[in-house]
């Protein structure tokens, strides 16, 4: 029987694409980093299409290390802040929901519970925060640590931030602000509330100084494979980005999950599991398959080694691209995403040479994706939300927009004429578009003995 509910759908963002060799396809504006036309362009496409929201990946630092390769590719070199680039995005568009990369182990509470709040203002309750601890020790240079902080400590102070954002969000009931002009009462004394936070990280007292979000409170992403990120998704997340490479492993971890949210009172209709998937399509399969080979060609063996060798905490300068994989070269714990990593080892360890495992990491990288036509693509997307394995997907477009135009113009008419995705939006708020519910403030819910 056919889901009641429809695919949800965001466009993943970096700059010029999802694959790094994307800044040099013919439609590639190569000013587009620094002027918003470029990435305004991007959300206006996707908001035609009446997608879900854009989603801005980040890290706050740029890649060092191999100046040969990073000279070839500008993915982390050169970026717009995304919580300053979604404040101007959302003035500029209606429906679109815009989601942003903040770590908590580089931030403080408040700042971040301030800038959300904000910019949910701003946008008419269009804003998520897609909550990260980062991943990489490059970011830990510039913030005072010596590479990355331990994984243990990165999600301790992960899962106690969130809590005090929640906390600070709730500062304003929904109903606080009185704005009488005549009685000369701006708001309710006993509806704004001090936060008075003490905990192992954080000291907050609050009280936020912004009124009550239009959406009760911005909606939260996340990602992370591993027990610490699945049991804070549980209990906070509403979307969860997945990296799993086959039906099977993501219906799993969707599972997982979506099964630990009723300790934490919470039903799974709020939590909205959306694979990455990157997305290769044209009208034949032979086209579809020539798009995969201009970016792979396009990519220069030394940006392919380096990117291998940052995720895998390794040194691949140089190594023979017709001979195996290193073995030798292969951590045995990833101090990035646990998810990712395992992908990665399951590919080595089936024997594929370097050159092989940099054409696989440069057409997916998440370990997750399709070429070919837009039947193919629809089946896949259709298979894997009927079964339960995803609520949606994240489409990690290998160029930007010309990728993101193929899928709007060959894709999206299959989904729909198949009932599986909308033609107009359902609200004005991206938690009323992606169908979550309004979450209650804990004063207002306290005040009415729930």
């Amino acid at each position: 029987m056919a889901r009641p509910d429809k695919l949800k759908l965001g466009t993943f963002v970096y700059t010029f694409g999802f694959n790094p060799a994307a800044w040099r396809h013919p439609d590639a504006d190569v000013h587009g980093a620094n002027k918003i036309d470029h990435l305004l362009n991007v959300a206006r496409i996707s908001e035609a299409a009446k997608f879900d929201f854009m989603f801005l990946a980040d890290s706050p630092a740029a890649a060092i290390g191999d100046a040969d390769a990073l000279a070839r590719s500008p993915t982390k070199m050169n970026r717009f802040e995304p919580l300053s680039l979604i404040s101007a995005l959302s003035v500029l568009t209606e429906k679109l929901g815009f989601v942003a990369t903040a770590s908590t182990s580089f931030y403080e509470p408040f700042n971040i519970a301030r800038i959300f709040a904000s910019i949910d203002h701003l946008s008419g309750g269009r804003a998520c925060w897609n909550v990260v601890t980062s991943d990489h020790d490059e970011t830990g240079y510039n913030y005072n640590f010596d590479g990355l902080p331990p994984h243990s400590w990165r999600y301790e102070r992960g899962a106690e931030f969130v809590d005090v954002v929640f906390g600070l969000w709730d500062s304003f009931e929904p109903d606080a602000l009185i704005l009488d002009k005549q009685a000369g009462l701006y708001h309710d004394k006993d509806k704004l509330h001090l936060l008075n936070h003490n905990g192992p990280h954080f000291q907050v007292r609050g009280p936020l100084n912004i009124a009550a979000s239009p959406q009760g409170r911005p909606v939260i992403a996340q990602a992370g494979g591993s027990e610490p990120g699945m049991e804070l998704a549980a209990r906070t997340a509403e979307i969860v980005f997945s990296l799993a490479s086959n039906l099977q492993r993501n219906k799993a971890f969707a599972e997982n999950v979506k099964g630990r949210m009723a300790k934490y009172g919470r039903s799974t209709d709020d939590l909205k599991m959306m694979p990455g998937v990157v997305i290769n399509v044209g009208e034949t399969k032979a086209e579809a398959q020539a798009k995969v080979d201009f970016l792979v060609d396009n990519l220069h063996p030394d940006v392919g080694r380096w990117m291998l060798g940052e995720f895998l905490e390794t040194d691949l300068s140089g190594a023979p691209l017709e001979q195996p994989f290193p073995m030798e070269r292969l951590p045995a714990e990833p101090k990035g995403s646990k998810a990712l990593f395992e992908e990665l080892t399951d590919y080595i360890r089936q024997g594929h040479t370097l050159g092989h495992l940099i054409r696989h990491y440069a057409e997916k990288s998440t370990g997750n994706g399709i070429t070919g036509t837009p039947t193919e693509i629809a089946d896949f997307m259709e298979e894997w939300f009927e079964a339960g394995a995803a609520d949606g997907f994240i489409l990690m477009l290998p160029t930007l927009p010309a990728s993101l135009t193929d899928f709007v113009e060959l894709v999206l008419p299959e989904l729909r004429r198949r009932g599986l995705f909308r033609d107009e939006y359902e609200g004005s708020t991206l938690r009323e578009n992606l169908g979550l519910s309004m979450p209650a403030n804990r004063y207002t819910a306290a005040r009415q003995g729930k």
